[in-house]
């Protein structure tokens, strides 16, 4: 094979290799970013109702924590 030939082709198999790594990086990141956007959805999620409802347990702003004292 002429040495000029198999240079060319060697060259263009790189580049064609180059952009396939370059394409598998993209869908990489962008797998991984579709990913962490679910994560951030599911926090900011509505709440589930605890009740049937659709109420929401509340607790009482008159309910105060009991003071504990430290025994020696």
């Amino acid at each position: 094979m002429n040495e000029y030939l198999a240079l060319e082709l060697i060259r263009q198999r790189t580049t064609e290799r180059h952009e396939e790594a370059r394409r598998a990086s993209l869908a990489h990141r962008l797998r991984l970013a579709r990913r962490q956007r679910n994560r951030d959805e599911a926090i900011v999620r509505r709440p589930v109702p605890d009740y049937v409802d659709g109420t929401f347990l509340t607790i009482p702003e008159q309910v105060q924590a009991k003071h504990v004292e430290a025994v020696r």
